[in-house]
């Protein structure tokens, strides 16, 4: 439907829902950001009609009539005249319709199944499967992997527990790994996926059920001249009780196995306190060292485990790189905002920040009384991740698409509520090419409108990143930030700001 201007000159609006119409959200994201370049576009949202993405949509007065479904492709613009906003509308069809061209003298047709494209391959050829098809199809060809002999990557959210056990205890029977679902981090043989950072190679093997948990040891044990032999992730729900570490027993075995893995770290939201008990007991039994890096109240700091690995192997702990941006006074009986892109360390924040300041709400809380439920702008100390899956449904990542933190970023500034702002911001392959390029204006922008917001970043990163760390944290500095390589220097900071040192 296209909607007529509104009295006083206001722009056009054109609300479209389509079915049988699917992209995947980091096309769709792009395509939004290509159309929002055009002159004369005002506003435009193309995305799948999930509650989240239809919620965004009526903030900025683009929401459909009448219901729709997250199956609909939903595409809004706003415009300044007619003409344009045909064009622009022309110019989604147009991007929709792209297809990626064929560098070749022939075009072949590709293999449709992960179980036909591995049936070309020699068994003796290496290859990992990765799967990354909406969660309701993940197991099936995650399966077809898993048939073939192959380890397989499981980048997709969204599939049922009781499937992700079913293709673990399958992968183990067949000698293989399968990392996730909802594996966002992993590198192995030297092979960046996902989210992975520029990280030198050494004797380091990470076993990851959590994808800024192990990039954010990986970058520190980089800045402090170590190495990884490989990183794997097994997907945050696989120290859980339902799944019981199954993924995280294999992975243990596999670094064992390896000769160049000499250290074993394991990584992990808060795990399951049996499941805990069953992965120490095994992890006794192997004959290469591991240390755990496990959150919990007891062991609530990542870089303390990793300034213990460095002691563990002789070596000398380094000053962590940071910016100390404007001197700012302290802020006694100001809340705390975490607004964190990463589980992990919105976890780490809580845990570090919980016995100074009490009970903080969170839509990922440590414990149920605390959940925020759909109020992620709720008064109080309040840190949200922006990464889980409730918010990523039908959208990127936020460590692609920054849009929903930046909208909270400047609500909180308008809101007037004495604050201190903690963000975390983390670079690497497949993240954001420039954060500081949205997130400094943003920052610029809600200090002004606040007049008194510290604001702190943990800036998780390697200066071999395509973004480099050192340019990431001098643009955030200049813009008014403190920025540390550390999430629990960073979170300690905060505290300190608000008059409630840990």
């Amino acid at each position: 439907m296209s909607l007529p201007p509104a009295p006083g000159g206001h722009p056009l609006v054109s609300v479209q829902l389509r079915s049988g119409v699917y992209a995947d959200s980091v096309r769709l994201m792009q395509v939004s950001r290509r159309i929002a370049a055009l002159d004369g576009v005002t506003d435009v949202l193309v995305a799948m009609a999930t509650p989240l993405n239809l919620e965004l949509a009526a903030g900025m007065g683009l929401a459909p009539d009448g219901g729709a479904s997250p199956e609909q492709l939903l595409i809004a613009v706003r415009a300044d005249d007619a003409e344009t906003l045909a064009a622009a509308v022309a110019a989604v069809d147009a991007a929709l319709a792209e297809r990626e061209r064929s560098t070749g003298a022939a075009t072949a047709i590709p293999q449709r199944t992960v179980g036909a494209g591995l049936a070309e391959l020699s068994p003796e050829v290496p290859a990992l499967a990765i799967v990354s098809v909406p969660g309701s199809y993940a197991a099936v060809e995650a399966a077809d992997a898993i048939a073939a002999g192959r380890s397989v990557l499981v980048f997709s959210d969204g599939v049922p527990v009781e499937q992700e056990v079913a293709l673990k205890r399958a992968a183990s029977a067949a000698g293989v790994l399968v990392m996730g679902p909802d594996c966002g981090t992993a590198i192995v043989s030297g092979v960046a996926l996902g989210f992975a950072n520029v990280v030198r190679p050494g004797p380091v093997g990470l076993v990851a059920a959590s994808g800024t948990g192990a990039q954010q040891i990986s970058c520190l044990l980089d800045m402090a001249g170590v190495g990884v032999s490989h990183v794997l992730g097994v997907g945050g729900r696989d120290l859980s009780e339902a799944v019981g570490g199954l993924a995280t027993l294999d992975a243990l075995a596999a670094l064992d196995a390896d000769p160049s893995t000499e250290r074993v770290l394991l990584v992990s939201k808060p795990p399951s306190p049996s499941v805990e008990v069953t992965v120490r007991a095994a992890a006794d039994d192997l004959s290469v060292p591991v240390r755990s890096a496990a959150l919990s109240p007891e062991t609530p700091d990542l870089t303390a485990a990793v300034e213990a690995l460095l002691r563990d192997m002789g070596l000398d702990v380094p000053v962590w790189p940071s910016r100390p941006g404007p001197a700012e006074a302290a802020v006694p009986g100001a809340a705390l905002k975490g607004l964190f892109s990463g589980g992990t360390l919105a976890d780490e924040a809580m845990l570090l920040a919980s016995p100074a300041l009490g009970g903080i709400r969170s839509n990922i809380p440590l414990r149920p009384e605390l959940g925020l439920g759909t109020d992620l702008s709720a008064s109080g100390h309040v840190v949200v991740d922006f990464g889980d899956d409730a918010l990523t449904r039908g959208r990127a990542h936020p460590m692609i698409d920054p849009t929903l933190r930046l909208e909270a970023i400047a609500k909180l500034a308008a809101s007037g509520e004495p604050a201190v702002l903690l963000l975390d911001v983390v670079l690497g392959h497949g993240a954001d090419p420039d954060p500081a390029g949205s997130l400094a204006p943003a920052i610029t922008a809600a200090r002004e409108t606040a007049g008194n917001l510290p604001v702190v970043v943990s800036l998780v990163g390697t200066e071999g990143d395509p973004q480099g760390w050192s340019r990431q944290a001098d643009a955030l500095a200049a813009a008014g930030a403190a920025v540390f390589a550390s999430n629990a220097a960073a979170t300690r900071y905060a505290l300190d700001l608000l008059g409630a040192p840990a």
